[in-house]
């Protein structure tokens, strides 16, 4: 590919991806708190200080300062350039990179919709939470809620609201909340954001959700991506359905997300194991009795996706099902579909209720302690596997045990390679006292090669794509110039931690501008007058040119803005301006003092024009003595006077206090 990569393209591929992710695919990171740490992979250490946000989408230590979002983590770690870090962020978001302008177009205009979307389906939750205390039909819904047991702590922490009777309630709110555009925009905009539907033969337009209890579905950055909506027991009569989802849109796939989690994660900084349960009122039942680590599927079965979901926020996977035949039949659907993805260090189990007992029922009847003592007790992968291979046959005889083995052993074979499947054949072998080599001939399976090292993929020889590799003067200044092999960047050697922390509470007002703008996109709404700010400093410089940006492009994040800067200063310009980031971050870290954002900001602000103000009168004193008398007017000679005068009065005042921070 040649020509320049959209930056609308960069933006949405930022958006989609997740950098917890992208950096726990090649480091691994633990919970801790709001956010994920690990062993920097950027200078040797053995107490951890890397530290991942995924709120601010923005990683960085303690120890060196190595700082950046998704992109230069990747740039850095995996020693490739700019275009190659976007190719292998745009494979694995499953996106391909626009080659022509008209793509770029339509990559900009689906980057829009792609916003204005979530912000139809966040304005859609608040609407729905809005009814539920204030329409007229609240009652019927508060009592629904009030007989499933629900506080309304519960409600609130889940968000949940009432799609009230009638045809076009939520299409009007949204005419009101978007008056800029035309009835036919604000329908199309709720059509493609799932929310509302057009008769194909009447051609009448609706909301798709109408006198409904509404669950909205959170991804795990928090967006709002659709909805479920549970009819109230009054409307039943009606054909429609119990249950109703979002369809598919550009921001939902329902095999791709599980609804909870995002409230497991708020209520755990480390998720110790996620239940699997069948329904939404399940999920909210549970963490009415204080078990917050329900997540259920979105009307369809779990799949490997989800369970990939699942295991990068826990280590234990317990599926709940119906003791009946239907639930052991979709129990075994969710055991093929765990296999692949058993790596060593994860554990799948298997709760069985009893027939016509779902979670919701059940916790209510025994209490939150005795069902947390099932959970434990639920059968592990390795016990349902054999128990569902054996079912129907007599083990005890030989051609018993062969069946077995051959049900058994193409299902152990799709686990990863590992410790976990090694063992897995070896139980196999023991419960039916047959040797391992005997198991692999009756399966017909290869028997496991040896391991092998792999050597470093070879770069293709025609790679269109291909760069130049970056020079040592173009690299980010924690490492060094590339090997011909991929692999984590080369390490450096830390600062010590006293003077790092005595750097950071030093930093410029002109500093801290950028850095609080960069934190608080939303501080760029501000009117600032900027006639002080013309002078020639490279610090005001960048926070006019982050200001400007955020004023154009007010959507951005830290995330956004630093791809930007990737894309049009280069690798050392935003390596500098994710260090800055990092030094405030780490700075606010260091004092645990809470601070008003807005009153930070305009401190600085006055700050920097007291010194811009004292600079121009330096300068003007300057000019003014360096001209001789007959050359300044009467005005002139008036201010020269003036600024003598002013400089002795503060040459004659007392020197500040070093402790009292002037």
């Amino acid at each position: 590919m040649s020509g320049r990569i959209p930056q609308s393209f960069i933006d949405d591929l930022l958006d989609r991806l997740d950098i917890v992710d992208i950096v726990d695919s090649r480091v691994k990171l633990k919970r801790t708190g709001k956010n994920y740490a690990a062993c920097c992979p950027f200078h040797d250490e053995k107490t951890p200080s890397f530290t991942v946000s995924q709120d601010k989408q923005f990683y960085y230590c303690f120890g060196c300062g190595a700082s950046g979002n998704a992109l230069g983590f990747v740039m850095d770690y995996d020693r490739t350039s700019f275009r190659e870090a976007i190719e292998g962020l745009a494979k694995m978001a499953g996106v391909n990179i626009p080659q022509e302008t008209e793509k770029s177009t339509a990559a900009q205009a689906a980057e829009r919709r792609r916003k204005q979307i979530y912000q139809a389906l966040d304005q859609a939750s608040v609407f729905f939470q809005t009814q539920l205390r204030r329409h007229p039909a609240r009652g019927e819904a508060a009592n629904y809620l009030r007989k499933r047991g629900l506080s309304a702590e519960v409600v609130k922490d889940f968000n949940l609201g009432l799609a009230p009777p009638g045809w076009d309630g939520l299409l009007k709110a949204l005419a009101e909340k978007n008056n800029g555009l035309t009835s036919e925009q604000i329908f199309k905009l709720a059509e493609d954001a799932g929310l509302a539907i057009e008769n194909p033969e009447s051609k009448r337009r609706y909301d798709r959700f109408r006198h409904r209890i509404m669950f909205p579905i959170q991804d795990i950055r928090g967006r709002v991506i659709g909805f479920g909506g549970r009819m109230l027991e009054e409307n039943s009569g009606k054909k429609q359905p119990k249950y109703l989802n979002s369809p598919e849109t550009p921001v939902f796939y329902k095999g791709k997300e599980l609804y909870g989690l995002w409230a497991a994660k708020q209520k755990h900084s480390q998720v110790q194991r996620l239940l699997v349960v069948e329904g939404y009122m399940d999920v909210v039942a549970l963490a009415q009795f204080g078990i917050h680590y329900g997540v259920a599927t979105l009307g369809t079965a779990c799949g490997e996706d989800h369970l990939k979901l699942a295991f990068k926020h826990t280590s234990e996977v317990v599926f709940c099902f119906d003791g009946d035949r239907a639930g052991r039949s979709a129990a075994r659907r969710a055991l093929e579909n765990s296999l692949p993805v058993m790596t060593d260090g994860r554990a799948v189990k298997f709760l069985f209720l009893p027939e016509g007992e779902d979670p919701d029922t059940l916790v209510r009847q025994i209490g939150a302690e005795r069902f947390s003592d099932l959970i434990d007790r639920a059968v592990p992968l390795e016990d349902f596997l054999f128990d569902s291979a054996a079912e129907g046959l007599n083990i005890n005889s030989m051609e018993g045990m062969a069946h077995m083995s051959k049900r058994a052993a193409p299902l152990i074979n799709k686990l990863p390679s590992g410790v976990y499947r090694e063992l897995m054949f070896s139980l196999l072998a023991k419960r039916t006292d047959l040797s391992l080599d005997t198991i692999r001939d009756l399966t017909e399976l290869p028997p496991e090669p040896a391991p092998v090292v792999s050597p470093a993929p070879a770069q293709p020889a025609n790679n269109e794509y291909a760069e130049q590799p970056r020079s040592a003067a173009y690299l980010p200044q924690h490492t060094k110039a590339p090997n011909p092999s991929y692999g984590p960047a080369a390490k450096r050697a830390p600062k010590p931690l006293a003077e790092t922390h005595k750097s950071l509470f030093k930093l410029t007002p002109e500093k801290r501008l950028s850095a609080l703008l960069l934190q608080h996109p939303d501080l760029a709404k501000q009117d600032i007058n900027w006639r002080n700010f013309s002078v020639d400093s490279p610090d005001i410089a960048r926070f006019r040119d982050i200001f400007d940006l955020l004023q154009q492009r007010p959507h951005y994040s830290i995330n956004r803005v630093l791809g930007y800067w990737r894309a049009t200063r280069g690798a050392q310009e935003t390596e500098d301006l994710a260090s800055l980031v990092a030094e405030d971050m780490l700075a606010s870290a260091g004092s645990r003092l809470e601070y008003d954002v807005q009153g930070e900001f305009k401190d600085c602000l006055n700050q920097v024009n007291k010194r811009l103000t004292e600079y121009r009168r330096q300068a003007d004193l300057k000019r003014l003595q360096a001209a001789t008398i007959g050359e300044l007017s009467k005005e002139e000679r008036k201010q020269l006077i003036e600024q003598i005068l002013a400089n002795k009065h503060q040459n004659d005042a007392p020197a500040p206090d070093e402790n009292s921070g002037q």
